[in-house]
C-alpha cells in the first residue's frame, strides 16, 4: 500500500466535472484507490462518494492505493490533482 499527500491544484477544486474525470482515471487501475480528508475516506472509483468531498483548490488530501498497479495509479492520480487544467 502507498499513501501520499497531494495538494489539489485544479482551478475549481473537485467539483462535478473534475470529479467525473478523476473517477474515470481511478477506474483504469486494478488497485483500490481512496482519498482521505479528515474523517472522510472515499473510494476514488465512486462518483457519489467523491462528490461528497467537495474539496477546493489548495486543499491537501491523502491518496492511498493498494494493489498490483498501485505505484502507477498513485502517480497518475497525483498528476491529475496537481495539474492546473
Amino acid at each position: 500500500m502507498i499513501r501520499k499527500s497531494v495538494m489539489i491544484r485544479l482551478p475549481n477544486g473537485l467539483d462535478a466535472k473534475p470529479v467525473a474525470l478523476l473517477v474515470q482515471e481511478a477506474s483504469k487501475y486494478r488497485s483500490a484507490i481512496y482519498l482521505v480528508n479528515g474523517q472522510h475516506n472515499v473510494n476514488a472509483k465512486s462518483i457519489m462518494g467523491m462528490m461528497t468531498l467537495g474539496l477546493p483548490s489548495g486543499e491537501t488530501v491523502d491518496v492511498t492505493a493498494d494493489g498490483q498497479d498501485e505505484k502507477e495509479a498513485i502517480d497518475n492520480i497525483e498528476k491529475y490533482l496537481s495539474c492546473a487544467l
